[in-house]
């Protein structure tokens, strides 16, 4: 689809997106690895009946342009909201994993009438006393692998057999995953502020994840009021890739479209 211009207080917003299907809106919002780390689960979503799956790209992340005043998650969300009522989204379904949770958590507190559910798989975003995610900034690839997968011997990605082009988008898709996180990549108000959601939400957790401690989702579940928390046995940081079936189904179950 051609990407969708927005007006936020940043400025004009260009949005690009890919979809799958048609039916009822999935929003899916990636993480720190860009756009390709929930791809194919968006094809899964989009074939699987009635449900159209739409990955928007986090402007800065794939080579696309960032207005320089936009460099929050929360202004992030506002792009979001933005982007849902320019394409006049019905009923949406909003996913996020890793920082894209907190992007969806974020638009959730802002209470667009489009959105009827809310699915947060690993989000990124809180600070829980006693168990802290690590710095990701001063991680190799290989680190980032070892503990973000159950497996991941099996997702390993050998820096030497990458491409020119490759290696310009991990090094972009950094830059502005420290733009809009910060270093600390949370929020300190955050854990309190999601007291006010009111939209039905499901948070699912990789049982492996090391990226972002299993308690973090606790304290989501708890947090936000009648949220639900799944944990993923067979994965970790990323369950759309390590277990996307299972994640499918609690999905779709959730959703009210299985």
């Amino acid at each position: 689809m051609d990407p969708t211009i927005v007006r936020t207080s940043a400025g004009e917003v260009s949005v690009a997106a890919t979809e799958w299907g048609s039916g009822g809106p999935f929003v899916i919002l990636h993480g720190g690895a860009g756009p390709v780390s929930v791809n194919r689960f968006a094809e899964m979503i989009g074939s699987s009946g009635n449900a159209r799956a739409i990955v928007p790209i986090h402007p800065g992340f794939q080579g696309t342009p960032r207005p320089e005043g936009l460099a929050t998650v929360a202004g992030l969300a506002e792009v979001y909201s933005a982007w849902a009522d320019a394409l006049d989204l019905q009923d949406a379904v909003v996913i996020g994993n890793s920082i894209g949770g907190w992007i969806a958590a974020e638009l959730a507190l802002r209470s667009n009438p489009r959105i009827r559910r809310l699915v947060l798989v690993d989000a990124g975003g809180l600070i829980v006393e006693g168990h802290p995610a690590p710095d990701v900034f001063t991680l190799t690839l290989d680190q980032i692998g070892k503990m973000s997968y159950r497996d991941p011997q099996k997702f390993r990605i050998d820096p030497t057999k990458m491409s020119e082009q490759q290696r310009t988008a991990v090094a972009g898709n950094r830059v502005a995953l420290k733009q809009y996180g910060g270093l600390a990549m949370a929020d300190p108000t955050l854990l309190q502020r999601i007291r006010g959601i009111r939209i039905p939400t499901l948070v699912v957790w990789g049982a492996a994840d090391q990226m972002i401690p299993r308690e973090h989702g606790e304290a989501f579940a708890s947090s936000i009021p009648g949220a639900r928390l799944v944990i993923i046995e067979e994965a970790g940081h990323l369950p759309q890739l390590e277990a996307p079936d299972h994640l499918l189904r609690s999905v779709k179950e959730f959703a009210g479209t299985h």
